[in-house]
């Protein structure tokens, strides 16, 4: 009787969003967030080759936009090629960041690194086992109708696989995001976990920013194959303040049914401490406010991202306590720091004033130094978070 192959172990992240506050030619001198997130991303690619891995799977959002300068995409492919070299096979799906296209794609060609332009299955062999990696873009209108269509376009079924792998970056129904918990169900942005027919291992997916597995539908019964989201490598709105950030590693058992998942586990890549605090305002003359700030400076870690909810305006001439420069002299290097002021409308050209520190754009968190915002979080919720918005899904 022919012995079992062995079981394969395959690490898994996603959403890496290199980009995010990583400007090519920053104006002003402070901590930018953007190097935070390309720590982790090489971090979680050194852990491959330090793990022995059989394979590594990217699950989309490489980066953050798709207008992404070709030095930053040297830089984020560079530790996946060092994996490849390595003799580990590198497995990469675009997401809706990169509106479903690696930009500059050239610079992510090597022989070992697997990137899905299209619908696709690439078949290898991995210690002696038999794998079939079927791969699809981001479906970016719709996907809850388009998705069968595109399962059918990898030719997944066209040969016979010991271990059968599909990676994706979508939503799919009974994924858990935000502060509240908001669950996925049936919107034209959701996948059917029925639509993932029997014969894989496992659905190893990005977009979703909390890191979870879905082994149940929203009828609690178990999923056809169970889809592993990682979640981010690092913390991308006040939404996720509270979630771990890192990779995943799953070890898969080979077989004549598609394969099936032994064991897996959650490695943390120690994102930075986000913090929202209140901060009294109203009333206080220059100097008393800036007491007040350096008080809540003091409270939270050196390094931290900060969310200062003001309790009203300032009075006038206080102001410039939280205007960009008055926060950078404050606060620490280290640090980044975020006003929002209730009742403050955020028009195009207060943005502008405070664009050279990034106040008062949706999805990021400003640095030390920012304008105060308005209303709204950076993290496309009200202020204090509540329900996420679609295109980031934390």
């Amino acid at each position: 009787m022919a012995k079992p192959p062995p079981d394969i172990r395959v690490l898994l992240l996603a959403d890496s969003h290199l980009g995010f506050d990583h400007p090519l030619r920053p104006r002003i001198a402070r901590r930018r967030r953007g190097h935070d997130f390309l720590a982790n991303h090489r971090q979680a690619c050194q852990a491959a080759i330090e793990k022995r891995v059989d394979a590594l799977v990217h699950g989309g959002d490489v980066f953050h936009r798709p207008n992404i300068p070709a030095s930053l995409v040297y830089q984020a492919f560079q530790p996946l090629k060092e994996v490849a070299n390595a003799g580990i096979p590198v497995f990469v799906v675009p997401g809706n960041h990169e509106r479903s296209r690696i930009p500059f794609d050239g610079l992510a060609c090597h022989p070992g690194v697997h990137v899905f332009r299209e619908p696709g299955t690439v078949r290898l062999t991995l210690a002696g086992a038999e794998v079939a990696v079927s791969g699809i873009p981001c479906i970016r209108r719709d996907v809850r109708t388009r998705f069968p269509e595109a399962l059918h376009q990898t030719g997944w079924q066209e040969r016979e696989a010991q271990l059968r792998l599909l990676v994706t970056h979508q939503a799919f129904e009974g994924a858990v995001v935000g502060p509240v918990d908001f669950t996925f169900r049936h919107g034209h942005d959701v996948v059917k976990l029925a639509d993932v027919p029997a014969g894989f291992a496992a659905v190893l997916s990005g977009h979703i920013h909390r890191s979870q597995v879905l082994e149940t539908d929203l009828r609690e019964q178990p999923c056809p194959a169970p889809v592993f989201y990682p979640g981010s490598v690092e913390r991308t709105a006040f939404a996720e303040r509270d979630e771990a950030k890192g990779f995943m590693t799953i070890q898969m058992a080979p077989n004549s049914a598609g394969g099936s998942i032994s064991s897996w586990a959650f490695c943390d890549l120690g994102a930075r401490p986000m913090e929202i605090r209140p901060l009294r305002v109203q009333g206080l003359s220059v100097r008393a406010l800036e007491k007040e700030l350096r008080t809540v400076l003091d409270e939270v870690p050196s390094d931290a991202v900060l969310r200062l909810e003001a309790d009203g305006p300032p009075a006038a001439g206080a102001e410039k306590v939280l205007a960009a420069g008055g926060l950078r002299r404050l606060a620490p290097e280290s640090m980044n720091v975020d006003v929002v002021i209730p009742g403050l409308r955020r028009s195009g050209r207060r943005r502008r004033d405070a664009s050279r520190s990034n106040a008062g754009r949706p999805s990021r968190s400003a640095p030390a130094g920012s304008g105060s915002s308005g209303g709204s979080g950076g993290d496309g919720t009200p202020a204090g978070g509540s329900e996420p918005v679609q295109g980031d899904l934390f």
